[in-house]
């Protein structure tokens, strides 16, 4: 097995479930763009109640199907690669907000795997 440690930026985007790009969410524009950039990985990760800058509290409620939630796309990778995207990133971008901030990276591969 192999370990990597370095230091990267990690990058995260907060957006609503309901944000859209085009005719797909947001979030899966988001992803799809970083995977065909060549990021090394991101994650979308589902939260159960919060609000953003218009004040309105969004939460998960049983009888509450179209709720929008808050949703944060994670992305750790260089500064460099986090600087060539963001032009890319900000087109798509209606509300929301990102934040940048660097991070140790303990990272486990195993040499068989691609």
């Amino acid at each position: 097995m192999t370990k990597l440690i370095g230091e990267q930026v990690l990058m995260r985007i907060f957006i609503g479930e309901g944000d859209r790009f085009g005719h797909k969410p947001l979030y899966e524009a988001l992803v799809e763009l970083l995977r065909d950039e060549g990021f090394a990985g991101a994650t979308v990760l589902r939260g159960v109640c919060g609000f953003g800058a218009n004040r309105v509290y969004h939460t998960q409620k049983l009888l509450d199907l179209s709720a929008h939630l808050p949703l944060v796309v994670e992305v750790v990778d260089t500064q460099e690669k986090i600087n060539t995207i963001m032009p890319r990133i900000d087109d798509m971008m209606d509300g929301g907000m990102i934040t940048l901030e660097k991070a140790t990276v303990i990272r486990y591969s195993r040499e068989d795997q691609k």
